[in-house]
């Protein structure tokens, strides 16, 4: 049995971590902590904290996940707006450059860069003594995941392979890759592009920690270490328009969530270690209040758009296409693995006038077996596939429990012209609105306390980098 991509990559990562640190600090061997040190370093600065935030972060995700697919029966999706506003540039830079070379680089490096900038970039500034920017960084990954959810249950967006003619799945046509990748990314999570914000804010950290620090990027002892970040996040904007995953706006609002996250961080770290005392000292009841109300008023303006979203979803929901398909297309929607007991109702409508659509649920597991250099080959699965004539609905029951399972769709080649289908996939899971909206919380919260942070520093004449705790502004003075 073929190891999972992931722990593939993880085992790499390992390896190479020592290597990378020592390659990466040779210009700073006086203030690197000796390996003999490391674990006395990680409990005399409660790095094993770190630790624990990566395992919440897991656990979020996995819940997060869970309400991703059944919740789009109430939230829709806006894919039709985003390829109305950009149309089809990015097939056009697939068609340019696609090789097939290429296309192994770029899924090799989408994984393996992405898991490596996570889990390295941490134990790099632990190695080089960076306590503040190891703190920062680890917060970056947990906490830009949270921003990131309430855009991900509630503004779904489709990957462009499933709603652009002609568009390759080229980061699915791999068999080594499709189950890791169809088990843990729902084909909806593009906005924002994860893969855009967690680096983009690794990048904000460090210039906001410059900047506040006197340092110029030429003279920064990580300068080396920061344009290896640089580099990989221009390179992640190419890799994920290339592969068939991601829309252009998807890039802007990846850095928007990014640097929301980078500022809420740089300013929240220090009142949790930089000295200026307890966490809440300086926080009294009118202070609480005002954060509560401002804040307050923040979140709710949000959950208000939100709540409209849906009820403009539910307005539009039956008639907004979900898949569109070129002759010869294949496209996959995926359904997620069940508890016991739990069932699925996979629902597609062909509505189009004049062709027939082919479509059959398969195990996931078992498409591995049926793909080719080129994706998943469509005559192996073509005998056991129902086809759904034009205008009407078909729908199918998965009742299969703790099995991920895809729904292939397929056009012929004699079609002429666009296919499009709307596809609704009923999950036995009840209450996911209210269980959505406690774990977008975090996430409205964060960018209110953003926002807010950012006003108060404006209107005491403040910097808008200057992370001092408002208890220590009057010590401190007023910033130029």
């Amino acid at each position: 049995m073929d190891m999972s991509p992931y722990w593939v990559m993880m085992g790499m990562i390992l390896v190479l971590t020592p290597i990378i640190c020592w390659l990466f600090s040779f210009n700073q061997r006086s203030t690197c902590v000796p390996m003999n040190k490391i674990f006395t370093e990680i409990g005399d600065k409660r790095y094993y904290i770190h630790i624990f935030g990566y395992l919440a972060i897991f656990i979020w995700k996995k819940v997060t996940d869970g309400l991703n697919e059944p919740i789009k029966t109430t939230t829709g999706h806006y894919t039709d707006w985003v390829h109305g506003f950009e149309g089809e540039l990015v097939l056009t830079i697939q068609n340019t450059f696609q090789h097939a070379v290429l296309t192994d680089f770029l899924n090799f490096h989408y994984l393996f860069i992405y898991l490596f900038l996570i889990y390295v970039t941490t134990i790099y500034y632990i190695y080089t003594g960076e306590r503040d920017l190891a703190d920062k960084v680890t917060l970056n990954y947990l906490l830009i995941y949270m921003l990131a959810v309430p855009y991900y249950l509630f503004f779904n967006v489709e990957v462009t392979s499933a709603y652009i003619p002609g568009m390759d799945a080229l980061l699915y046509q791999d068999s080594w890759y499709t189950a890791f990748y169809a088990s843990h990314d729902p084909l909806d999570n593009c906005v924002p592009s994860l893969h855009i914000a967690i680096p983009f804010g690794m990048l904000a950290l460090n210039w906001l920690h410059m900047r506040e620090n006197g340092i110029i990027l030429k003279e920064w002892k990580h300068r080396r270490y920061h344009q290896f970040i640089f580099w990989n996040t221009i390179l992640f904007a190419f890799t994920i328009l290339y592969l068939g995953i991601h829309w252009i706006i998807d890039i802007p609002l990846g850095m928007l969530i990014g640097g929301i996250g980078a500022l809420f961080i740089h300013h929240i770290q220090p009142r949790l270690r930089n000295g200026f005392g307890a966490t809440f000292k300086g926080f009294t009841r009118a202070k609480a209040g005002r954060h509560a109300v401002v804040e307050g008023i923040i979140v709710l303006l949000m959950i208000g758009a939100m709540m409209g979203s849906m009820t403009y979803q539910a307005e539009t929901l039956d008639d907004r296409v979900s898949m569109r398909l070129g002759p010869g297309d294949t496209n996959i929607d995926i359904i997620q693995e069940m508890n016991y007991g739990d069932e699925a109702t996979f629902t597609l409508t062909n509505l189009d006038e004049d062709y027939s659509l082919e479509v059959i649920i398969v195990e996931l597991n078992e498409v591995a077996h049926n793909m080719g250099e080129d994706g998943i080959i469509w005559t192996d699965l073509e005998p056991q596939a129902v086809s759904i004539a034009p205008g009407e609905t078909h729908s199918f029951l998965i009742n299969q429990h703790k099995y991920w399972h895809l729904a292939v769709v397929h056009l012929n080649d004699s079609a002429e012209g666009v296919v499009e289908a709307h596809i609704s996939v009923d999950y036995s899971v009840e209450d996911r609105v209210t269980r959505s909206l406690i774990m977008s919380m975090p996430s409205l919260w964060i960018t209110g306390w953003v926002l807010h942070r950012l006003g108060r520093l404006k209107w005491e004449g403040r910097s808008w980098i200057d992370s001092t705790p408002s208890h220590a502004w009057a010590a401190t003075g007023e910033s130029e």
